[in-house]
């Protein structure tokens, strides 16, 4: 597997997976864990994700980019073990029509959540292989791995 166009983090978190999997599952408490800064909020009605397919809109903002939507369609699902998303800009915002033709989409974040002694092993994926548009790729990674593991801080956090 190309591991060009992936990050990936892990951390130990001092709790089991069921409640790190239901945090990760609330796309209301999203924003409190993106260490990125980009997350605003959800778009809309708030309801737990409960299956591959299911679609959530966020807010988000980029100082370079200012405010924008993203439409999430969740890719991976698997209840206490293994839970991700995929973005795409949702075509009605404004910055859907700054971008003109070009593809926002093709890159997920996932997470995969493992019991181990003291607590939960988690690991954040986040790869960029089905980007497809060139104008798109240049700007990957959108976030860093620094950004990553402020995340895993802030979910360990929000779960103590």
């Amino acid at each position: 597997m190309d591991t060009s166009r992936k990050l990936q983090v892990s951390r130990v978190i001092d709790a089991p997976a069921d409640a790190i999997f239901a945090l990760l599952a609330d796309p209301g408490r999203h924003a409190d864990l993106d260490d990125a800064g980009m997350v605003r909020g959800v778009d809309g009605d708030c309801v737990p994700l409960g299956g591959i397919g299911q679609v959530f809109t966020m807010n988000m903002h980029q100082d370079s980019l200012g405010d924008y939507r993203m439409v999430n369609t969740v890719t991976a699902y698997q209840p206490t073990s293994r839970i991700g998303w995929a973005p795409a800009i949702d075509p009605t915002c404004e910055l859907a029509s700054k971008v003109g033709d070009m593809t926002l989409g093709g890159h997920t974040f996932t997470y995969d959540l493992a019991e181990v002694d003291g607590g939960t092993r988690v690991t954040e994926t986040y790869e960029w292989m089905s980007v497809h548009d060139e104008k798109f790729l240049e700007s990957f990674p959108l976030v860093s791995e620094k950004d990553l593991k402020g995340t895993l801080d802030r979910i360990a956090t929000a779960v103590s």
